[in-house]
């Protein structure tokens, strides 16, 4: 069985629900500057705001707004725990100033105190895909080591303003993110000048350093926190027992485990400065570093997983899409209506391998199916497709622990309520177990509504996992 304490809850990430992009004095941040997308048609990432542009995250579902309903929603459905973000330009609208917007640090006040009344613990990302824009334009955004500071004056503001509200913290969202869509992590849009490797590594280690320093401030401010990295987990399987196909397996996923290697070991792997030296990179450190990444390792490891991958040395196939990486299809596996493979052991796995290297917490923070939603006459929503999705990947989590021994804190699935698609800009692409009533081009009324999900995963709650029925 799960433990008693098991953080049954949701996520969501603050720039894809919240809107009021421009209230009480926040910001403009990179995900403010991100286009509406289709399956076919990548978002936009602009240069600032262009009038006439239809950019998604500037209302999303105004959350901001409609936090209390929300919350009470989440409450009736027996959450445990609720993920969210922290918006970096609520709270240091370009990032670099010295002093805090209070209004923005009010808001988290409220919001965090309106979890708690209903028992519901806030997990909080610091930096979830919204970097200042500001400091995209002057300092050019993690290519800096300017960053590390900004980053550092932003965590211990909130750290300590709400140091008895907030207890699991986590320092980037899918940091490894970074070398898949640096746009969309992190602002980095790269010039013609520059390398790769080069660019996105050396942003990776400064990444690397305010990560370990930001666990050491927040363990200081209060040795109770728990503060964890979040990563993407792709996991990946050779499409035959060719050996290079195993071995392409194996390079496919070393790319993600450096990220996970240095924040939860203290260090670069052997493997990992063999990769960067093959790919000439010349990492600027500071002698301080080495100790640094020591001695700021995290306390657990978040991890989204939504659909796993196939690793071929032959890759001039017909490819199938994930979570913002094209493998090859799987031909024992079906597909969500965005072409993501749906393999519940495929989570198995990865809990199995996360916790078999580094035997630390482990936090499923994102998991779901995003899909079309028909809103019947009567108003009901029959998602029974997402009941399946995650009634199967819910009971492939309970093997990894009760017969893998894997040592788990919770799970939250993605955009518990219906929020903007972080990769396509829709809103159409629905994850929720709440309806929200509004269309890929900003029509409706934001009205919220259960779906038949909300109902199942009550009774999941309720039973501690015990009822997937």
């Amino acid at each position: 069985m799960l433990q008693k304490d098991f953080l049954w809850g949701g996520a969501v990430a603050a720039n894809q629900c919240e809107g009021a992009y421009r209230e009480d004095g926040k910001g403009i941040s990179t995900a403010d500057c991100f286009t509406a997308g289709a399956v076919d048609r990548k978002r936009e990432f602009t240069d600032g705001i262009i009038p006439g542009k239809n950019y998604p995250s500037h209302e999303a579902i105004d959350f901001y707004h409609h936090y209390k309903e929300d919350i009470t929603l989440f409450a009736e459905m027996g959450f445990k725990c609720f993920r969210t973000s922290i918006n970096w330009t609520r709270i240091f609208p370009n990032g670099d100033e010295t002093e805090p917007n209070e209004k923005g640090l009010a808001f988290y006040d409220d919001l965090f105190a309106e979890c708690l009344k209903y028992g519901i613990e806030p997990v909080v990302t610091i930096s979830h895909y919204e970097t200042p824009y500001h400091l995209v334009e002057t300092i050019g955004s993690w290519r800096s080591r300017e960053m590390i500071d900004h980053y550092l004056r932003f965590c211990e503001v909130i750290f300590r303003r709400y140091r008895d509200k907030v207890k699991y913290w986590m320092t980037f969202n899918e940091i490894n993110v970074l070398v898949l869509n640096s746009e969309m992590a992190v602002g980095i849009r790269l010039k013609k000048s520059e390398d790769f490797y080069q660019t996105l590594y050396q942003a990776a280690h400064h990444m690397f350093v305010a990560s370990a320093k930001a666990v050491k401030l927040g363990h200081s401010i209060n040795p109770a926190f728990k503060i964890g990295m979040m990563m993407l987990y792709p996991t990946f399987y050779g499409e035959t027992c060719h050996p290079l196909d195993q071995l392409k397996c194996m390079e496919a996923i070393d790319i993600h485990y450096l990220f996970s290697d240095v924040q939860v070991r203290g260090y670069y792997s052997n493997k990992a400065v063999r990769f960067l030296e093959k790919k000439r990179v010349e990492l600027k450190t500071e002698p301080e570093d080495e100790e640094i990444l020591k001695n700021g390792t995290v306390d657990y490891i978040g991890f989204s997983y939504y659909n796993s991958n196939v690793a071929s040395h032959e890759m001039d196939r017909d490819m199938t899409p994930g979570n913002m990486l094209h493998t090859v299809k799987n031909p024992y596996l079906k597909a969500s209506d965005w072409g993501w493979t749906v393999d519940p052991v495929g989570l198995r796995l990865a809990l199995n391998y996360l916790y078999d290297r580094y035997q630390i917490p482990l936090f499923v923070v994102e998991n779901g199916l995003g899909a079309v939603d028909e809103v019947e006459e009567d108003g009901s929503i029959h998602d029974t497709y997402r009941i399946a999705y995650l009634r199967d990947h819910i009971g492939q989590m309970k093997l990894a622990v009760e017969e893998d021994g894997v040592e788990l804190m919770g799970y939250t699935p993605w955009g518990c309520i219906d929020l903007v698609s972080a990769g396509t800009g829709e809103m159409k692409k629905r994850y929720g177990f709440i309806y929200v009533d509004k269309d890929n081009d900003g029509n409706g009324t934001l009205g919220r509504s259960r779906k038949d999900s909300f109902a199942w995963y009550r009774k999941v709650i309720a039973s501690n996992g015990e009822d997937l029925s």
